[in-house]
């Protein structure tokens, strides 16, 4: 097998997303979990778009389809690759507010659930809250939530390159 995950089969580059879907799920655990880094509502709805992304990489590789069905494979990932991208990037617009613009932070998440409609919660946290818009961890300059938007888009575009290009059926 080549080294360059470009020339590598529509299973292997598929089983590399669901392993790295796994991985940055696994890091916002620890962040969470270990660092103390509380995720907000938008952070929540992330890491909910990166296990769906997750899963269709890993449903898509374990079944190994033919041509049909990996472009239907690429079509599922670019959704969800783009619901993680369009979550992150109103992230990033709410963190890029200046201070006086910025919402009153509202109640957890989990009060949300409880309290209201699926609908309503939605449209409450998508409006987003002062929590939402700090920023407690940078690398490189950029946010998590700015991490997650380039990583969402890289994603999208990946899988539907591995899953439309021109390839022969063994492969």
């Amino acid at each position: 097998m080549s080294l360059n995950p470009l020339a590598w089969t529509f299973r292997a580059q598929f089983a590399l997303g669901a392993a790295i879907c796994a991985g940055l799920v696994g890091y916002a655990l620890y962040a969470q979990h270990i660092i103390g880094l509380e995720p907000c509502p938008l952070c929540i709805f992330q890491r909910v778009a990166f296990m769906a992304l997750g899963l269709v990489f890993l449903t898509g590789a374990i079944h190994a389809p033919g041509r049909a069905g990996r472009a239907a494979y690429a079509v599922l990932a670019l959704v969800a690759g783009a619901a993680g991208a369009g979550i992150a990037g109103r992230h990033v617009w709410l963190q890029s507010l200046p201070p006086d613009q910025v919402p009153m932070c509202g109640p957890g998440l989990d009060y949300l659930l409880d309290a209201f409609p699926l609908r309503d919660v939605l449209a409450r946290v998508f409006r987003g809250s002062g929590e939402c818009a700090e920023v407690d961890w940078t690398l490189l300059g950029l946010s998590m939530p700015a991490w997650n938007l380039l990583v969402f888009a890289l994603f999208a575009a990946g899988a539907l390159w591995a899953g439309l290009r021109r390839r022969d059926d063994r492969r």
